[in-house]
């Protein structure tokens, strides 16, 4: 029974208990509304505590029910707050752990709001492409004020228990046990007049005639493109312009139109993705093994640095190895220099610094790594390097260590053949900067044990990122999809767009920088050294003609001040030299120029991707199309918004015409460069989609 209930003498509680986050299902709606009607008719009864059992209040709503459909047409949230709106009890709600969403909602249509320490409350839903539909845009307005409210609610982001109680969010911490306390509340107000916040009024004096405008104008630039934002200020100038009963009609329209909207559905498959990366088949999830207790970052570049601070974030100490002393201490100052960087932002202490820091010891010799628990490599891409760090770490490293490589496209398998215990061997590929960025693919080789695996998950999760496993591929998951949409991008220029046009119709989509943005931050002469390293045929360089210009007249990127833009600060501006590069390239290539769209740009880079990413799935390098959909949010800057390129292809753009469209520019590009995958091929023939494949994979590799 998800609901039950109690009497305290005049006190009635009403307990819910929906494992694991007391989720606001359609059961507990319901049990709660006839718990509340019960109680109503019970003459003994003067005042109602809601509280749960539990390591939470009531985390939010079930939102597996959003993915079914409307709501269904009886009790639905609205009931429920309605019925408590109505009520003629006094109604204290007990709140612990994670207040969010509905059940922050829930408590606001309380009379009192009495909290545990440690209490998180707040309304999330706009993470999820929603608002909070269960009044909580007339009624946090009217409890705080309309800019506190609406900054709460625009964020997504809960107040700590005692930011609650200074804004007036709570009305008390609990001193001992909560729900003795609330008791206690309600005992107090015995006979008292309900205390609705619908009832409340907000002062016409705290809102300036520019408040919503200017909130409106701001969200437009901060969260770009999406909508829910601008319907949250809506409901917010609802609640501050008309009676309470017409704001909620005002923030159901809105709610009704933030649910069916292809953003809030991208949003919650994110939501769901992010969990179901953490699944891998073959691991059990009761696994037990020793946890990491320490770390060895080798390397302390800004890779290694970042990596180091990860470790050093999540009270884990690290040992930082470098080769030189000049190295070493350059890392180790670069490290206290972000950090104090952080603490001037607020973001940590002074005391937060030093201790970090503490946690990370600068060696110079290797037999320091051998009580570490991880070791990780982060040093040149040179596959001869990384195999005599792995055989000196075969030697020193303890026995049950994790030898891992934060390769971003080189052999795990290959690495591990330089030791004798390749079960150990593994790869932890973060981005960059690591200490930001929260993907890490974690790359599986063919002999690495499944303990080890799971373990590095583990810490994966510890510090804070998210883990997406790969298979030992060239570039795993990310990079080998973005090759051949970079590949793409500088097609296009030889065939009409310039660099400019390209970034801007990629940022405009939702990504956070545009591919020619990226080359110019990463530099130039890092693709230009890459590709001499793979076989000719490989490659068609006619599509890198000209960064490799650029690269041979000095235009190396940020770095150098000027690559596919010149810089003036981080500020880019076009070239014209660039521009000539281009217009040289054509010319030698006979390529006929012409004007592209934005549209176009956006469906041939983004549907290369798409493309690449089957070929992913086909030969089981990702588990499931939403791991590539994490990887690309979360290690990329591509827009949630979209749900990831995948689900994007399937359900914005679907899988026929995806298809079509990759016919159309592989037909205009040479098949050979842009090969429509056969698994989407097979999918679409067959009018499945990702789903089914995740379901049974090996259905659709053979096509059967």
């Amino acid at each position: 029974m998800v609901v039950s209930t109690e009497k305290r003498d005049v006190i009635a509680l009403i307990w819910i208990d929906n494992p694991p986050v007391n989720a606001l299902s359609t059961a507990v709606r319901t049990g709660v509304i006839d718990a509340l009607s019960g109680f109503e008719s019970d003459s003994a009864i003067k005042a109602v505590v809601i509280a749960c059992r539990g390591r939470t209040f009531i985390a939010g709503a079930d939102i597996t029910e959003f993915a079914r459909g409307p709501e269904p047409a009886q009790r639905t949230g609205p009931d429920l707050q309605q019925v408590m709106e109505d009520y003629d009890k006094p109604i204290v709600a007990a709140l612990h752990g994670t207040t969010l969403g509905g059940g922050f909602e829930l408590a606001l249509a309380c009379d009192y709001r009495i909290a545990a320490p440690g209490t998180r409350v707040g309304l999330s839903e706009v993470k999820l492409g929603l608002l909070p539909g269960g009044g909580g845009t007339q009624r946090l307005p009217r409890l705080i004020g309309v800019k506190p409210a609406l900054d709460a609610m625009l964020s997504g982001e809960p107040f700590s228990t005692e930011a609650a109680l200074a804004v007036g969010a709570i009305d008390a911490i609990a001193d001992g046990d909560v729900v003795e306390a609330a008791v206690r509340v309600a005992r107090d107000h015995l006979g008292s007049e309900r205390r609705r916040v619908s009832a409340l009024t907000i002062d016409p004096a705290s809102i300036s005639a520019s408040m919503f405008d200017a909130a409106r104008a701001e969200a437009a630039k901060k969260f770009r493109n999406q909508h829910a934002p601008q319907r949250i200020i809506d409901c917010a100038e609802a609640a501050a312009t008309l009676p309470f009963v017409e704001g909620r009609k005002v923030e159901r329209e809105n709610f009704i139109a933030c649910r069916n909207d292809p953003q809030s559905q991208a949003l919650q498959h994110v939501f769901f993705a992010e969990r179901l990366a953490a699944r891998v088949p073959g691991l059990r999830a009761d696994a037990h093994f020793d946890p990491v207790e320490s770390a060895a970052v080798i390397g302390a570049g800004t890779m290694g640095g970042g990596i180091a601070m990860c470790f050093a974030n999540a009270g884990i100490p690290v040992i930082l190895l470098d080769a030189d002393r000049a190295g070493l201490d350059r890392g180790m100052a670069v490290i206290r220099r972000n950090y104090e960087i952080s603490a001037s932002r607020g973001k940590i202490t002074a005391e937060q610094v030093d201790q970090r820091m503490a946690l990370i010891k600068p060696s110079l010799e290797h037999s320091d790594l051998s009580t570490a628990d991880i070791i990780v490599e982060a040093v040149f891409e040179d596959m001869a390097i990384k195999r005599d760090i792995f055989t000196t770490l075969d030697r020193v490293a303890k026995p049950d260590a994790i030898l891992a490589s934060n390769t971003s496209r080189l052999s795990i398998n290959a690495m591990a053949e330089a030791t004798e215990r390749p079960q150990q061997v593994i790869g932890t590929h973060f981005f960059s900067p690591a200490n930001v960025m929260r993907l890490c693919e974690v790359v599986r080789g063919s002999r690495t044990d499944p303990a080890v695996l799971a373990r590095t998950l583990a810490v994966v999760r510890r510090i804070g990122k998210v883990g997406v496993v790969s298979a030992d591929s060239d570039g795993f998951i990310g990079n080998r999809m973005l090759g051949p949409a970079t590949q793409q991008a500088n097609l296009m220029l030889l065939e009409g767009a310039t660099p400019d046009q390209i970034d801007s119709a990629i940022r405009e989509f939702g990504s956070a920088m545009g591919p020619f943005q990226v080359s110019d931050l990463a530099g130039l002469d890092i693709g230009y050294r890459s590709r001499r390293n793979y076989p000719p045929e490989t490659i068609d360089w006619r599509a890198y003609a000209v960064s490799d210009k650029l690269v041979e007249a000095g235009r190396l990127g940020q770095k150098s001040g000027k690559g596919f833009y010149d810089y003036e600060g981080r500020n880019a501006l076009p070239s014209h030299e660039v521009q000539d590069a281009i217009v040289a390239a054509t010319a030698e290539y006979r390529i006929a120029r012409r004007a592209f769209t934005p549209s176009e740009i956006v469906e041939r880079y983004m549907l290369t991707l798409v493309n690449t990413g089957c070929d992913v799935l086909d030969e089981g390098v990702a588990y499931r199309a939403s791991d590539i959909d994490i990887v690309y949010l979360t290690g990329y800057g591509h827009a949630a918004y979209h749900g990831g390129p995948m689900f994007w292809a399937e359900q914005i753009v679907g899988l026929p015409r995806a298809l079509e469209l990759i016919r159309t520019y592989s037909a205009a590009t040479g098949e050979k460069w842009l090969r429509p995958s056969p698994l989407l091929e097979r999918l679409v023939a067959a009018g499945k989609g990702f789903a089914d494949f995740d379901v049974n994979p090996e259905l659709f590799r053979h096509g059967s």
